[in-house]
């Protein structure tokens, strides 16, 4: 027995080394895509109180369900709602018809390779005249005519702003007289089909931006941003708020007032990573995590920050969309007041529902919730929660 416990040993020592060995080996020998940096976070705020963990978005309906491809953002004119999707195409959804009204890209859609000659329509927003202001990824920043169709270029990704690449335009708010365009562009080295890179290596060349449609001027606003994702004008129009992905915050910028041209925090350390921000009926904000912190529990987020050498060893071996499956579905909005406080949430632990929440807007006492994965928009009834 006693022999055989030593032929045991040995033999699974050598096995595991010589599996080990090799494997070790090839992984220092892999490139890896991406050059980390460590980020430093704060614990995750507890999710107590007002974050207590619920159920509330399963009571949200699926709407148009395996009808659309990742409908990222969503606006409205009247009753009519519009949203970009996964496919390229700008949509627009009247009477429970969709239709296709406009797309900026061309050429084959449907995998990531395919998405900058395809185009990927990000955030959109209805200007004073009723046409559509849109951000996509990879064109740039365009107005589109919803009755007719006709497409109008605004900001070009092949124009350098302040010498620098447009790379990832993410989203975009507009003043009520339509005269300025306030848009993100998340980073000047990954584009959207690399979004998990950016988090992961923690890239800090991100940029808020204004466009002026009298002028046609760009300016940089904000630079050395790490992912900055959804904007929001205030509603007084003297700040926008910028929601800075890979740090869990948002970020507030002057626009007007004695403190024009400064900027400072408005919420940090966040349950979750923010992707879109929307105005609130209630004068505050609509907050959509497309991941959550969790606190009791485990944050992969968290656990990473600060270890450069696994997320290192990770890309070696992984794919981004094989990592992707790994991160759990809980999907998590907010509501934010004024002042930036926690006003009420609305969760649902295993996106049995909806997972990967990209923007939750507001409209005739319901709330939208877009996704940049689900292939449906679901509606949640805002007075039966």
């Amino acid at each position: 027995s006693t022999y055989s416990s030593k032929v045991f040993r040995v033999t699974f020592l050598t096995l595991a080394a010589s599996l080990t060995v090799p494997l070790l080996g090839v992984t220092v020998l892999l490139d890896c895509p991406i050059d980390p940096q460590p980020i430093s976070l704060k614990e995750p705020p507890l999710l107590t109180g007002v974050l207590e963990p619920n159920i509330k978005l399963r009571k949200a309906e699926r709407l148009w369900e395996n009808h659309l491809v990742g409908p990222e953002s969503i606006a409205n004119i009247g009753d009519v709602l519009f949203t970009g999707t996964a496919d390229g195409k700008i949509i627009k959804i009247e009477d429970g018809e969709i239709q296709t009204i406009a797309r900026i890209g061309h050429g084959s859609c449907g995998t990531y390779e395919d998405e900058p000659t395809c185009g990927r329509p990000l955030g959109i927003r209805v200007g004073p005249n009723n046409t559509l202001f849109v951000a996509d990824a990879y064109y740039g920043v365009y107005e589109v005519n919803p009755g007719t169709g006709d497409v109008k270029m605004l900001v070009s990704t092949k124009t350098l702003i302040e010498g620098q690449k447009l790379s990832f335009v993410n989203d975009l708010t507009v003043t009520q007289d339509g005269r300025k365009i306030y848009f993100t562009d998340s980073s000047s080295k990954w584009q959207r089909r690399d979004y998990l890179f950016l988090i992961m290596e923690g890239t800090d060349d991100g940029r808020l931006l204004e466009y002026d449609t009298v002028t046609k001027e760009v300016k940089v606003l904000m630079v050395g941003l790490r992912f900055p994702n959804g904007v929001q004008l205030s509603s007084a129009e003297d700040f926008v708020l910028v929601q800075e992905t890979t740090m869990a915050r948002i970020r507030r910028y002057y626009v007007s007032g004695l403190m024009k041209g400064g900027a400072d925090m408005f919420v940090e350390n966040l349950p979750g990573l923010p992707d879109n921000i929307r105005l609130s009926s209630s004068g505050g904000y609509w907050v959509a995590l497309a991941a959550v912190r969790p606190n009791p529990g485990f944050s992969w987020l968290d656990f990473l920050a600060e270890k450069p050498w696994i997320k290192r060893m990770i890309f070696k071996l992984l794919s981004q969309e094989t990592v992707t499956k790994f991160v759990p579905k809980y999907s998590l909005v907010v509501e934010l007041s004024e002042t930036g406080s926690y006003r009420r949430s609305f969760h649902d632990p295993t996106g049995v529902t909806v997972a990967y929440i990209s923007q939750a807007h507001e409209h005739n006492g319901y709330l939208y919730l877009g996704s940049f994965r689900s292939p449906f928009i679901c509606r949640l009834n805002l007075q039966h929660v």
